[in-house]
């Protein structure tokens, strides 16, 4: 017998599948939305809307004051005995007293002005014035003009020929005495650069002539200055010094017209 026809046979054998136990959650849900609706029923229809009608209170204790009990609590009054009072020993004749009658009267007067004489008016402090003495202040709303010296005008142009140096040559001393000439010139030159090298003796081995930053002060140049700049830079000489230093030479030429070259140069 194959496993197929087995089957099949144990399964007729057995007989249907019997249904799930218990109740689904569909089932739950109906029977609770039923009981719910029940209750909402039965709640309005045996609720009562009429509104509650308050008891009447009964047996409430009521205070009634005994009879001549009224002098007893006159006792308490604090004033009984400080002031006149109508239950001291002079009750009966402020009873009997005979109060009179209270008339207003509104008194009125018509206004009664002050004198007042134009001619006294200031009187009191004129006399003020004329019996006290006051220091005087002179009102100086213009104060006197500071006097002061014009400041001294430079010439605007050197009196003579001047020498700076520069770079590595300003910590050795120069040996020369240096006087420089004013040149013969009709017009302004510029500064004259020599850019020189000096070796460990002191001596210029190199001057070399360096050019204008600007062409205004190329512009301002002569031959005459700067061959006269290169002759005095290598006839220049320094302290000695342990190592070669370069450094910048800077001649300012002061010029006299070509009329006057025979003129004295300026002081050094």
């Amino acid at each position: 017998m194959s496993d197929s026809s087995a089957h099949t046979s144990l399964s007729e054998i057995a007989g249907p599948k019997p249904p799930d136990e218990g109740w689904s959650q569909k089932k739950w849900l109906t029977v609770v939305a039923i009981i719910f609706a029940a209750h909402l029923a039965i709640i309005f229809a045996l609720g009562e809307k009429k509104q509650a009608v308050p008891l009447a209170a009964t047996n409430v204790p009521n205070l009634k004051l005994a009879d001549n009990s009224g002098e007893m609590l006159a006792l308490d009054d604090p004033t009984l005995f400080a002031q006149p009072h109508l239950e001291g020993f002079a009750g009966p004749a402020l009873r009997n007293q005979q109060l009179g009658q209270f008339h207003r009267q509104d008194w009125t007067e018509p206004p009664r002005w002050l004198p007042l004489s134009a001619e006294n008016l200031g009187a009191p402090f004129s006399r003020f014035v004329q019996t006290n003495f006051f220091a005087g202040h002179p009102l100086d709303f213009k104060p006197k003009a500071k006097l002061s010296a014009p400041p001294a005008v430079e010439p605007a142009l050197p009196q003579y020929s001047t020498l700076q140096i520069a770079g590595g040559l300003v910590q050795r001393r120069l040996l020369n005495e240096i006087n420089l000439p004013s040149l013969p010139y009709d017009d302004v030159i510029a500064p004259s650069v020599v850019q020189v090298f000096v070796d460990a003796a002191g001596n210029v081995v190199s001057a070399v002539l360096l050019p204008s930053e600007n062409s205004v002060e190329a512009a301002g140049h002569a031959e005459i200055g700067d061959t006269k700049a290169l002759q005095i830079a290598r006839a220049l000489r320094f302290a000695p010094s342990s190592r070669l230093t370069f450094g910048k030479l800077t001649f300012n030429w002061h010029t006299v017209p070509i009329a006057v070259t025979n003129a004295p140069a300026g002081p050094p």
